[in-house]
């Protein structure tokens, strides 16, 4: 590999100066004892030189001593000697009564033949101020993320108490058609508030499902499931990561299924019901499914109308570009939301 630019035979020395001199990025001409041979006016007036005396003065030496930096001249001979090349190297420059500014700088050693002396280009790029911009940014970032926690924490919090004083008062009132109703939205106010609290603790980009389907599972249970050993609810995944707000549209399918089969799989069971929860994705496609050992699906004029939870999975199943299928498993019901790539 070659660290060196070759120039023509016919391309002297005072052509490159002269291209050093007009250029307006910020350049250095340097010899072999690490002293300027040439600076471009844009160096000079960013780095405050006056260019009428820094040719032939030594790098470091320029300035008060701030390019006196043993690394660099370490890094400039190898480069003279054609044994490297500095790359995109950054380093502080400190000058009094400034803040330190960090360069990056490249160097290129330049060959003119025929027994000329080579040539260093030194090329300076002040670069704080994007660094400034991009820690800027990133504390933006951080802080937006912070109050989005904060955010996600109080609406749980408050979906919480929401939810309390729907059972309140369905434990008041007369009307068992009031009553069903309350506790419907009991419910569904629980399994928004469980989905909050999983994203509160999860990355605000990337979900693992593995994990968030296990926590969502094991919120559901022990908000809506009085006995355990009646009803168990349990999910199984696989490795899949996927997109926060993908993750809280599935999360809102299993919670509606896992309601559902809460309402209607087991109504006289009093021990052994099965709810299960599975995920699972490949290069064609994937699918979620919520199953249950219960009565399964009646049929006939027992059978059950479309209701809320039904429109809310058919319209989130859309939005993921999925599909319903329902079956009968005998006993039991199986509802799988298929989405193929």
């Amino acid at each position: 590999m070659e660290f060196f630019t070759p120039l023509h035979a016919d391309t002297s020395p005072g052509l490159a100066m002269a291209l050093v001199a007009s250029s307006q990025a910020p350049l250095l001409l340097l010899d072999d004892d690490i002293a300027i041979v040439g600076a471009s006016r844009s160096f000079c007036d960013a780095f405050g030189c006056d260019p009428d005396t820094v040719n032939g003065l030594a790098l470091a030496k320029l300035g008060a001593g701030e390019w006196n930096a043993p690394q660099l001249h370490a890094l400039l001979r190898a480069t003279f000697s054609g044994a490297a090349a500095i790359d995109a190297y950054e380093m502080d420059l400190v000058r009094e009564g400034q803040k330190p500014a960090r360069l990056l700088l490249n160097a290129l050693r330049l060959d003119y033949g025929d027994g000329e002396v080579p040539r260093v280009l030194l090329t300076v790029t002040d670069v704080t101020t994007a660094l400034l911009a991009a820690k800027l940014r990133d504390d933006m970032v951080q802080e937006k993320d912070i109050l989005l926690q904060e955010l996600q924490h109080r609406v749980a919090n408050s979906l919480q108490i929401i939810a309390s004083v729907l059972m309140q008062s369905a434990r008041r009132v007369q009307s068992e058609e009031t009553r069903v109703q309350l506790h419907n939205a009991h419910h569904r106010v629980m399994s928004i508030a469980t989905l909050q609290r999983q994203l509160a603790i999860s990355s605000s980009d990337d979900v693992a499902l593995r994990k968030y389907f296990e926590d969502l599972c094991a919120s559901l249970g022990a908000s809506m499931i009085d006995n355990a050993d009646r009803i168990s609810l349990v999910s199984s995944a696989d490795d899949t990561v996927t997109k926060a707000n993908v993750s809280v549209s599935l999360g809102l399918i299993v919670t509606e299924l896992v309601i559902n089969s809460l309402k209607h799989a087991f109504p006289s069971r009093k021990k052994g019901g099965h709810i299960n929860v599975d995920y699972l994705a490949d290069e064609k496609g994937w699918t979620l499914t919520v199953d249950d050992d219960g009565v399964g699906m009646p049929q006939g004029e027992g059978a059950l109308k479309p209701g809320l939870g039904t429109g809310i999975v058919e319209a989130l199943s859309r939005q993921l570009g999925a599909i319903v299928e329902v079956a009968d498993r005998a006993p039991g019901t199986k509802v799988s939301i298929v989405h193929v790539a």
